[in-house]
């Protein structure tokens, strides 16, 4: 079973940038199409944003402000955020983009403060 443990959540001011970690293993990176989610308060889990090939897919409102990128060799898949706002707050996860999905990994949260 692939263990997914995600890291660089933090709070941060309206206008801030973080940059999330996800720490898969290199042949899932390797193989497989990643994506990051947002469970947002009082919301289900969503896919903002996948590694497919080609260009990657970013979710409408995240478009231009968030960047996906993969370190296949250290099986190590990122979320960089820029611009961030308070509507970008919740809990980020990683998984596979589309189903059957591993068991999720614990998250890390983003709180954006305005």
């Amino acid at each position: 079973q692939v263990q997914l443990v995600e890291s660089g959540g933090g709070s941060v001011p309206a206008g801030g940038s973080l940059r999330l970690s996800c720490v898969a293993h290199s042949l899932v990176v390797d193989m497989v199409t990643m994506g990051w989610f947002r469970q947002s308060p009082g919301k289900q889990r969503e896919l903002i944003a996948m590694n497919q090939t080609g260009t990657p897919y970013l979710r409408d409102d995240v478009k231009g402000r968030f960047r996906m990128s993969a370190n296949r060799e250290l099986g190590i898949v990122y979320l960089e955020m820029d611009e961030l706002k308070p509507e970008d707050t919740g809990r980020y996860y990683c998984n596979t983009a589309t189903a059957p999905h591993f068991h999720w990994g614990q998250g890390t949260q983003v709180t954006v403060f305005s």
